[in-house]
């Protein structure tokens, strides 16, 4: 008995100490939850804001700023729609530096621990990077002013309308208007961030990941998420590898399966086998899907076969199928017509809520700081303590005003005067005017963004097509003045915005506002450079770049140069009908969004979204095939293991789309290579089966 109660006390102690551990571990987890995020982190000393700017850190933003930047690019040039990346953005950068400090920490080597703060930072300059590669213009303006799209519209086609992609003027362009963004709203930080406190949510959804992320329970779920990440991206890239065998030529592989039969598939309807856009409907929400997945049916399976059969009657029955005055062109601008209608009314609805918001807060500041009978201040009464450490190392490192208002003049006078010689009918005194008017129209997005989490950077940068275009005339260049003046819009709206989000993560980090700014110009200069570059790799690769029907259409590009087109040119060039069509749908548009304000919440989840809607019309249906299976795996995972859903689909969408999107870079490495793939994989009717057979049967 005694022999066996000695063998057996070892695995008694352990025992007891496992149990000992986990209780120990959930005294400290019941002990933090009774904390806020600041008191569990009071004992930890905040670096500056020179420490916070570390070499690993820009390091580790570098590589997951280029593999963001292909995600993106590949993203753009398919179908547009690009989901949020912050969360994978926190998360990837959470697990290399770890991996790096741990190494470190264990050969003695280790110098600064790795700190919110510094993730944040990391965080900062990832999404900085990669924002680039969609305010840049590479799958909408900046590419519709290329010859490629230029070849599909019949109108406004002359030499000084185009201008074909190369790298040189594309890094400088970028260089000039990517940076006046970040100036022009700095010095209203605080109004922003402490006095209007708006919500910021993806900042402040980014901010509470991070935050958790460094404390001891969030560590090791974050293991986890990593873990889950790194399994579906292996499984992505080597799904894409295994793809790439079957497609010798154009036509070929899973990426034309005729899932739902041919008849379907010559409709753009079938399911593409794509990893990337299942990670990104079990990122989306769950309406944006279902919106997509009705877009679709209704384009493909009802409008276009109507429209078809009107063929001889409506436009002539010999026209090229990328003709916009055929069924393209009913595609093409029926699409732009549910786009503008929802664009305009959810910018004159954030538009109101700013003003009305702003005037409430202008009314209220008063009250704020009037004592109540007691003496005291009712906000002071409020303030927790992390709002008060918050604020106060948030005021801490103040970025000077004239740094702010000279970094905005300096960038608006070199790029007044470079600009012209980039685009010759882009005169200097169409760039005055946007650079006069954009710091307002950056507040209003960065406030709506706030209010909402909606930007509308593209919407402000349609209406400076239409409004710079129609100025320049289709006789000097409007079409493409335009769309660079589009760009310019576009690019110190969004990047003002982003800013803003960032500050938001900072403030609830407690990361220095200046580690922040510093952040964000570099990682801009990063994207300058490296979204150019992916693209340039994207050009070069694939051949049909641009094209209808190819795998990287960049449906976006000829929306924007028909709305340059629209707006020198007016309607006229339109086929018959179309243009009623194109009132219908813009009407519907605003209508279907009146009503999910009018409803509220609760009913306006279950009312469809114009905006998503739209994108099948012109693209077709393939990729709603592909986001509705992901967010019906969502679905069926938040049914069964809500919690579990919540912390891992996200990692698992992120590995998804992350190893699609970067197994593009090999392949776009072959392609340059002359490598080809040694099977094609095609889908016959029958009687073209037979027909095939026939025909070798007779060289044989």
């Amino acid at each position: 008995m005694e022999n066996r109660h000695d063998e057996e006390s070892p695995v008694n102690r352990e025992a007891f100490e496992i149990e000992h551990r986990e209780k120990k571990n959930k005294a400290e987890e019941e002990e933090e939850e009774g904390l806020s995020i600041e008191q569990i982190f009071d004992g930890k000393r905040v670096p500056s804001w020179q420490e916070q700017l570390t070499f690993r850190a820009f390091a580790v933003s570098f590589f997951l700023g280029i593999m963001f930047s292909v995600i993106v690019m590949k993203l753009n040039l398919t179908t547009g729609i690009i989901p949020s990346l912050n969360v994978s953005a926190g998360l990837l950068g959470f697990f290399f530096v770890k991996t790096w400090t741990k190494f470190l920490e264990k050969s003695n080597h280790l110098k600064q621990p790795f700190t919110r703060q510094e993730n944040t930072v990391i965080q900062t300059c990832i999404v900085a990077t990669c924002e680039i590669a969609f305010s840049g213009g590479f799958g909408s303006y900046l590419f519709g002013m290329s010859n490629v799209i230029a070849k599909q519209t019949t109108e406004e086609n002359n030499p000084q309308n185009i201008k074909n992609p190369k790298l040189s003027w594309m890094i400088g362009f970028l260089f000039l208007v990517s940076f006046l963004g970040l100036f022009s709203l700095v010095p209203l930080r605080k109004i922003m961030i402490i006095d209007y406190k708006l919500i910021y949510p993806s900042g402040t959804a980014t901010a509470h990941l991070i935050n958790s992320f460094h404390t001891p329970q969030g560590a090791k779920l974050a293991k986890k998420q990593v873990k889950a990440l790194g399994k579906f991206f292996s499984f992505s890239f080597l799904w894409g590898f295994f793809q790439w065998f079957y497609t010798a030529s154009d036509g070929c592989g899973f990426n034309n399966f005729p899932t739902f039969g041919l008849e379907a598939y010559d409709n753009r309807f079938y399911f593409d086998f794509s990893g990337t856009y299942v990670g990104v409907g079990m990122i989306c929400p769950h309406i944006v899907n279902v919106s997509v997945l009705l877009g679709a049916i209704l384009s493909t399976g009802i409008l276009w076969p109507l429209i078809d059969s009107r063929k001889g009657d409506w436009y002539a029955k010999d026209l090229s199928p990328t003709s916009l005055h055929g069924l393209q062109g009913y595609r093409v601008f029926i699409a732009i017509a549910m786009i503008l209608g929802d664009g305009l009314y959810n910018f004159a609805l954030v538009i109101s809520r700013t003003v009305i918001a702003f005037i409430r807060q202008m009314r209220n500041k008063d009250n704020i700081i009037n004592p109540t009978h007691d003496g005291t201040s009712p906000t002071v009464a409020r303030v927790s303590y992390d709002d008060q450490r918050r604020t106060e190392l948030f005021l801490k490192d103040q970025i000077p005003l004239p740094v702010a208002i000279g970094g905005y003049i300096t960038f608006a006078v070199v790029s007044i005067i470079a600009l012209p010689h980039i685009f010759p009918p882009l005169k200097w005194y169409f760039i005055l005017v946007p650079y006069i008017f954009a710091p307002v129209l950056a507040f209003c997005n960065a406030y709506g963004c706030g209010l909402t989490d909606w930007s509308l950077a593209s919407t402000y940068g349609k209406l400076a097509i239409f409004t710079i275009g129609a100025w320049a005339g289709a006789s000097h260049g409007g079409v493409l003045a335009g769309l660079a003046a589009c760009g310019v819009m576009m690019s110190i709206v969004t990047t003002a915005s982003d800013l803003m989000q960032d500050f938001k993560t900072g403030y609830l980090t407690l990361a220095s506002p200046r580690s922040m700014f510093v952040s964000q110009v570099i990682g801009t200069a990063m994207g300058c450079v490296i979204a150019p570059c992916v693209f340039w790799l994207f050009y070069k690769a694939f051949h049909d770049i641009g094209m209808p029907g190819s795998q990287y259409q960049a449906p976006y590009a000829i929306v924007y140069r028909n709305i340059a087109i629209l707006g020198v040119d007016g309607f006229s060039s339109l086929p018959k009908h179309c243009l009623t069509l194109c009132y219908v749908f813009f009407a519907t548009a605003i209508l279907v969004n009146l009503v999910r304000t009018l409803v509220g919440k609760k009913v306006a989840r279950f009312i469809p979204l114009p905006m998503a809607m739209a994108i099948p019309f012109y693209l077709g249906s393939y990729f709603a095939i592909d986001m509705f299976i992901g967010t019906v795996i969502l679905f069926i995972w938040q049914k069964t293991n809500k919690a579990k859903a919540e912390k891992f689909a996200p990692a698992v969408a992120s590995g998804m789309i992350c190893g699609d999107g970067i197994w593009t870079l090999p392949a776009s490495v072959l392609a340059l290579a002359g490598v080809k793939p040694p099977i094609c994989m095609k889908f016959l009717s029958r009687g073209t089966n037979q027909q095939v057979d026939d025909f070798l049967a007779k060289l044989s």
